[in-house]
């Protein structure tokens, strides 16, 4: 019974997680004393299993038709639910990012298999897979253990490490082909486009985000600018003047509190939370950040908290490993200026 792993792709490319995900599929399948099977769908799936094999991957299923050359859930749940049903593996997984979790939910409601979601840990335990994961807004951590057949998992973003490239390995590849008829397919896809920009904050190793304290920004607002229409220009010139060049320093990516992106100070893409991204940077620096229990349940299992805040009592601190208590107007340039010093 081999682990299955399913290789999301974008553009022809593998998505970088999914080697995450391979990472904690071969951790299982040693565990098991089996293999792992790399199942690749869609546009040059056949280079994508090559590159697979690189990571140890034993063998790979492929299917390159147009109607699987981009990702639909209908097709590629269907193909995938085939594909369980023929081969019985022990588990198949997937990071959980938003394609991962439907399509991984649907193939294990199709197979009348168990799910376990947002995994951070596995271990074969009595011949059944358990999966730790958070729950309650991270402040708890769940033990769950499926006994069917197949175990569905997706794993959380940055939880499991890639597996150590191995070059010499050549994976055997089955071509398969699609579960659907193209011409019954309720959706058709005319194009798709990449957003210019976007923010990847579920693969960011380092995170700077800014909260509701950036509108405390000293800077002068434009004449004309009063009340609220001021603060968020103070706010947003703060993201892109104090909080920007700590990012550029780190090499990090930028993140919000709700009570940021709410009042407008930033893109919703950025934020951080129970109702954004949940993320596990190593290291998360939040400035201005209070740390309400929804933004904490987003951050919480970052690996280093750093929190600049000038309220000595902000529920931040308790989570975070280093606390500054200071205006961050007035430590992030003096952090920047430190931190450009020593990296350079």
């Amino acid at each position: 019974m081999s682990v299955f792993v399913w290789i999301e792709t974008f553009g022809g490319a593998a998505e970088s997680s999914s080697w995450e995900a391979l990472g904690a599929a071969q951790s299982l399948a040693d565990a098991l004393g089996t293999d792992t099977t790399a199942i690749v769908f869609g546009e040059k799936s056949a280079a994508i299993a090559a590159d697979a094999g690189k990571f140890g991957v034993a063998s790979a299923i492929i299917c390159n038709a147009d109607e699987m050359r981009e990702y639909r859930l209908e097709t590629y749940a269907a193909l995938l639910g085939n594909l369980v049903d023929q081969h019985k593996p022990a588990a198949v997984v997937a990071v959980a990012t938003s394609r991962g979790r439907e399509l991984l939910a649907s193939a294990a409601a199709d197979n009348k298999s168990g799910l376990i979601a947002e995994v951070i840990d596995l271990r074969v335990e009595d011949g059944s897979l358990v999966g730790t994961r958070p729950a309650y807004a991270g402040k708890v951590l769940m033990e769950m253990t499926s006994r069917t057949v197949t175990t569905f998992l997706t794993v959380r973003g940055r939880a499991f490490p890639p597996p150590p490239v191995n070059a010499a390995v050549k994976p055997s590849v089955t071509q398969v082909s699609p579960a659907t008829i193209a011409t019954e397919l309720e959706t058709q896809i005319d194009e798709l486009v990449a957003e210019l920009g976007a923010v990847n904050l579920s693969d960011a190793a380092i995170i700077v985000s800014g909260g509701r304290g950036m509108a405390n920004n000293p800077a002068a607002a434009p004449a004309g600018l009063k009340g609220e229409e001021a603060n968020i220009w103070k706010a947003k010139e703060g993201f892109a003047k104090t909080l920007q060049p700590l990012a550029d320093v780190l090499g990090a990516a930028i993140g919000a509190s709700r009570a940021a992106v709410d009042a407008g100070y930033i893109p919703y893409e950025h934020q951080v939370g129970q109702t954004g991204k949940v993320v596990t940077p190593d290291l998360y620096v939040a400035c201005g950040i209070s740390g309400a229990i929804q933004h904490q349940a987003g951050m919480r299992g970052s690996k280093i908290i750093v929190a600049i805040n000038k309220d000595a009592e902000a529920p931040i601190f308790k989570l975070a490993r280093y606390g500054i208590v200071g205006d961050l107007y007035d430590v992030v340039p003096a952090l920047t200026d430190a931190l450009r010093a020593r990296l350079s």
